[in-house]
């Protein structure tokens, strides 16, 4: 039997890089491109539209692609309507907003959504598609996408320098602060860059790691930052100035120093727990064996940063990370194309499906718990997109397991009570 496949939610004409979720809008906006090279593959921003198609699958409307010339954008923040997009050494803002639709239109975009629909073919053509297509066959169903006329506006903002380095300037990551009052970014420079928003008046500028910068976080409240470094570093900041390193190495003293660098880093609140803070940090071999070593995932306190839990996560070199908004779950992709879903409180690992994609996960976002007030996981537990260098757009889904009501449980056990009384009375009369 061949592997298990995930079908495909939506498959772009160029690689996909970065993709996230609005909560505002509900839109699932994803980017990439070829680059500045004159290879014909164009660089695109890409607005969908998600739907649920009965209790696990979901469908994906293209509403609009946006053109972003000569770059592609390789890594984004979403925030109150604003895109902040990284694309070489540049971060480019834009203002994005759905269009209304005219009632004369509908007809016309009906009949475009029915010809996209039919040109499916050319969308799931291919070696690889066939395999997306026996998986939806296993799983009760294919994710179908539309494509519509154009019901989204794109509006350029501006843009900033975010790193110089001289040789090949490349933004690494982006992120807007919990109450958007802040951008930040890091570059292959090793600086951070911090500018207020809107205003885009920049706060601070300072060097953070030797060598490049992999990810970064903004922890609730803005009172700390964490960098992550090539140069083995995991930093705490506050403001500008250096609180602390991380050492997840106290968890495993049997492992050599720089044997492992830090790879991302996320914050995660804690369900049922209010004024609680996690921090999670995924490390990757630094070097390549022939014997693989195991990556491994760290949960922090994320107040006083000490670690709480470290677990193995698998040989795959990790190349993504992802936490749901409700700090339940953390996602994890690698550079195999492999996709797993573990649960945060004890690291455990919940969902695999490997080499989903072809080639290494570049990005991953969960779907929030509701869109526009409507229920979108349906009956799943956990439901997490994920999109890599192959094109394609996936939804990888945890359906909710199976529990048995109060109810019963309690009428179980008391019928366990009555039958260990009757067998005592059998067995020794006079018991009662």
């Amino acid at each position: 039997m061949g592997k298990r496949k995930v079908p495909d939610l939506y498959r772009a004409p160029f690689p996909l890089y970065t993709i996230k979720v609005d909560p505002k809008t509900g839109l699932v906006i994803t980017a990439g491109g070829g680059g500045a090279s004159k290879t014909g593959i164009k660089n695109a921003l890409q607005f969908l539209s998600l739907q649920l198609v009965g209790e696990h699958q979901y469908s994906a409307t293209l509403l609009h692609s946006h053109d972003t010339d000569t770059r592609a954008t390789m890594n984004m923040a979403v925030g109150d309507g604003v895109i902040a997009a990284g694309q070489d050494g540049t971060c480019c803002l834009m203002r994005f907003k759905q269009c209304q639709q005219k009632e004369g239109s509908k007809a016309a975009e009906k009949d475009v959504g029915n010809n996209e629909q039919q040109g499916n073919a050319r969308r799931r053509a291919g070696k690889g598609d066939k395999g997306g297509q026996d998986g939806a066959a296993q799983a009760g169903g294919v994710s179908e996408t539309k494509d519509e006329t154009a019901q989204i506006s794109v509006v350029g903002l501006g843009e900033v320098q975010s790193d110089v380095n001289p040789v090949d300037p490349l933004q690494k990551v982006v992120r807007f602060s919990c109450d958007l009052g802040l951008l930040l970014t890091g570059g292959t420079d090793g600086h951070i860059r911090v500018w207020e928003f809107p205003s885009l008046k920049k706060k601070f500028d300072f060097k953070a790691h030797e060598g490049e910068i992999e990810d970064l976080d903004m922890s609730p409240g803005d009172k700390h930052l964490v960098t992550v470094g090539r140069d083995f570093v995991c930093s705490v900041w506050s403001g500008n100035q250096l609180a602390m390193s991380l050492r997840w190495l106290d968890t495993m003293p049997q492992i050599a120093e720089k044997a492992y660098r830090y790879m991302a880093c996320r914050f995660g609140k804690v369900e049922d727990q209010k004024d609680a803070l996690r921090l999670y940090t995924v490390q990757i071999p630094h070097k390549r064996d022939r014997k693989p070593p195991p990556c491994y995932l760290t949960k922090w306190d994320g107040k006083s940063f000490l670690p709480m839990l470290t677990a193995p996560c698998g040989t795959e070199v990790i190349s993504s990370l992802a936490v749901s908004d409700s700090g339940t779950f953390i996602g994890l992709g690698t550079v195999t194309g492999s996709v797993a879903i573990y649960i945060a409180f004890s690291v455990q690992k919940l969902y695999y499906m490997q080499e989903s994609h072809g080639i290494v996960v570049t990005d991953l976002a969960f779907l929030p718990e509701t869109l526009r007030g409507k229920n979108i996981k349906g009956n799943n537990e956990a439901a997490m997109l994920s999109v890599a260098v192959d094109s394609r757009c996936q939804v990888h889904a945890v359906r909710n397991r199976r529990s048995f009501p109060i109810w019963l449980v309690l009428f179980f056990c008391g019928l366990m009570v009555v039958g260990v009384i009757l067998l005592l009375q059998y067995l020794f009369p006079g018991f009662i």
